[in-house]
């Protein structure tokens, strides 16, 4: 994980519908920054549907919600149709972003081991500064960690 305290890489990745979308373009907000496995599985399904349910929460708090993950635009779309999600969802096939912020990694499954994304999440701050990094969270709990982290209770 990269480190608190650090400036969050910079990126431009696209959005479900194509748009390019920059780290650089939410300065003056806080980021939500969460990295997923894959679209359309249990444990993704419900962290997303979990951030959904607080995306309002989240802005009331000046903070913008970002998923990110390697699969396709269209695949990001149905997902985002199929569970009604109101924030950005960016796809990164090649692993840019993945990789610089650490989550790219070998996970072991069943005694096999593979490369995948291990589910993280960085709060960025206004200026782009991470403020917490969280590796390894839970679908269930993520949203609602970090609502309680921005209201500082």
């Amino acid at each position: 994980m990269l480190e608190v305290g650090t400036k969050a890489p910079d990126f431009t990745l696209p959005d479900k519908d194509g748009n390019q979308v920059s780290l650089s373009d939410f300065l003056g907000k806080k980021v939500v920054l969460y990295f997923y496995p894959r679209d359309n599985t249990a444990g993704c399904t419900r962290e997303a549907q979990a951030f959904a349910a607080a995306n309002e929460d989240f802005r009331a708090l000046n903070t913008v919600v970002i998923g990110v993950s390697k699969d396709s635009e269209a695949s990001h779309r149905k997902f985002a149709e199929k569970y009604d999600l109101p924030f950005l969802l960016l796809s990164d096939p090649e692993l840019t972003v993945l990789q610089a912020y650490e989550v790219w990694q070998e996970k072991k499954l069943y005694g096999k081991v593979s490369m995948g994304v291990v589910r993280s999440t960085y709060l960025i701050d206004e200026a782009g500064i991470i403020l917490k990094a969280m590796p390894k969270v839970k679908p269930d709990t993520n949203a609602g960690e970090l609502l309680t982290f921005l209201r500082g209770e």
